[in-house]
């Protein structure tokens, strides 16, 4: 092991510490939901454990994979996101929202998954893992939660709002996973 090697593994080790240490005093709490497949029917989507909606995370992750199906089956991706919802379906304006959102973008929502990056033209690893995350302003009023979510296309996570009804589930309130992110570098005329 040459010198160059040694300080390389000795600072990749020491920010790898530090990094531990802002997540502890930014009391950031990341859940990996891990999910071996994506679901290609409904049945399959609500028969995932996540789709319990026991957690924050479940359901922040969940809204992930039913915005994955939308490509291939918009209105299966919508059932999905209706479930998510629970008493409160999805209305004409956000439909029309989500596909406008989706056109042509089939790869910002693949972005949230764990190895997905412009680079690799959003290509995720698997199994297929989401890691929502808190931080201390992810407390909102009436029994609600802010979880974020990393993009390997942007340089902020967004955020998926999630509320506490009565049953004892976190249903899906707002979304931000839909806005704009770096386009894969296979369709960008300027990428190196």
């Amino acid at each position: 092991m040459s010198i160059i090697d040694a300080i390389v593994k000795r600072l990749t080790s020491a920010a790898k510490d530090a990094e531990k240490n802002v997540e502890k005093k930014l009391s950031i709490r990341t859940t990996k939901v891990i999910f071996p497949k994506l679901p290609e029917t409904y049945e399959e989507f609500v028969a995932l454990p996540q789709a319990k909606m026991g957690t924050p995370a479940e359901t922040a992750a969940l809204t992930v994979v039913a915005f994955n199906v939308y490509p291939r089956d918009p209105e299966l991706s919508l059932k999905m996101v209706n479930y998510l919802r629970g008493p409160r379906p999805i209305s004409e304006m956000d439909r029309q929202f989500i596909a406008e959102r989706m056109q042509d973008k089939d790869y910002v929502t693949r972005s949230y998954f764990k190895g997905a990056t412009y680079k690799n033209d959003y290509e995720p690893s698997l199994p297929y893992t989401v890691s929502p995350f808190t931080n201390p302003h992810s407390d909102l009023q009436n029994n609600m939660k802010r979880m974020w979510i990393n993009s390997g296309g942007a340089d902020s996570p967004r955020c998926v709002d999630v509320r506490l009804a009565k049953d004892g589930k976190w249903y899906l309130w707002e979304q931000n996973i839909l806005a704009d992110i770096r386009k894969p570098d296979s369709t960008n005329p300027w990428a190196e």
